[in-house]
């Protein structure tokens, strides 16, 4: 008779314990905490530096065949002066300008990428309404 006891009282001790068990924990706390982080981007190399070619311009004085231009020139403007350059250094003044457009439109490039990094994303579910 003692066994039969020992055995109810021991299965009604496991169901009364494993009935409570949950109930005598509480549940853990659920918290929502909102932090803004910081965006991190990624540096982007610069553009190579911009390396300009020798331009030689001459100040030249009119010899006789401009005197109709001088007089209407020096009448305007006081003395007069001529520029000369060649064919080369003209090339060169407009390899310069090529090469200072590339810079700046890389420069561009650069800053639109640093803008587009640093904007908010978009919700995905406004987008699929």
């Amino acid at each position: 008779m003692r066994q039969i006891n020992f055995g109810m009282i021991s299965s009604l001790l496991l169901a009364t314990l494993l009935l409570s068990s949950c109930s005598t924990f509480q549940e853990p706390q659920i918290k929502v905490v909102t932090q803004i982080e910081k965006t991190t981007v990624p540096i982007v190399s610069m553009p190579k530096p911009v390396q300009m070619n020798d331009i030689k311009i001459y100040v030249v004085s009119p010899n006789e065949n401009f005197e109709e231009f001088k007089k209407e020139f020096e009448a305007k403007n006081g003395g007069d002066a001529y520029i000369a350059i060649s064919i080369k250094d003209y090339e060169n003044l407009s390899k310069n300008f090529a090469e200072l457009r590339r810079y700046i439109e890389q420069q561009k490039a650069i800053i639109v990428y640093y803008e587009e990094a640093v904007q908010p994303l978009e919700d995905d579910s406004e987008s699929d309404d």
